[in-house]
């Protein structure tokens, strides 16, 4: 039986269960696409797309969030908030057909869900920073 298409639920939902494959990967310290693959009931496709495209660029991620995370390196940020980071960015930089505003309002949602409210504010400043950077057209002022 085919499952109801929720775009925006999807999506979140989406983001939660790659949230948990990218933390579940680090705090086992095994590669994304192994933790992908171990689990017992199969992640959403948007779930899959986001895992296995950060698998491929994470290195990439991790440099464009050094550089606007001012006095963090991503080695030395909470896992949670490391994993948001990487979600967000991956999401800005390499799939244009989530809008920047929705990508913004997730993480600071997740972070505020899934870790503190210094969290919320630290991710969205540093994903508001590197979308002015990638997504210049999109960038709110505000």
């Amino acid at each position: 039986m085919a499952r109801p298409v929720d775009p925006i639920g999807s999506r979140r939902e989406a983001r939660e269960s790659a949230l948990a494959i990218l933390y579940a990967a680090e705090s086992r310290d095994v590669s994304l696409l192994e933790v992908l693959a171990d689990q017992t009931v199969a992640p959403g496709d948007y779930a899959v797309d986001l895992v296995e495209g950060l698998a491929g660029v994470i290195d990439e991620v991790d440099v464009l969030i050094d550089r606007f995370a001012e006095g963090w390196r991503t080695d030395r940020m909470p896992a949670v908030d490391r994993a948001l980071l990487r979600l967000a960015v991956y999401e800005l930089s390499y799939r244009s057909d989530v809008p920047t505003s929705a990508v913004l309002a997730e993480v600071v949602e997740l972070a505020g869900d899934y870790s503190t409210e210094r969290s919320a504010r630290f991710v969205n400043g540093v994903v508001s920073g590197i979308a002015e950077e990638v997504r210049p057209s999109e960038a709110d002022p505000a």
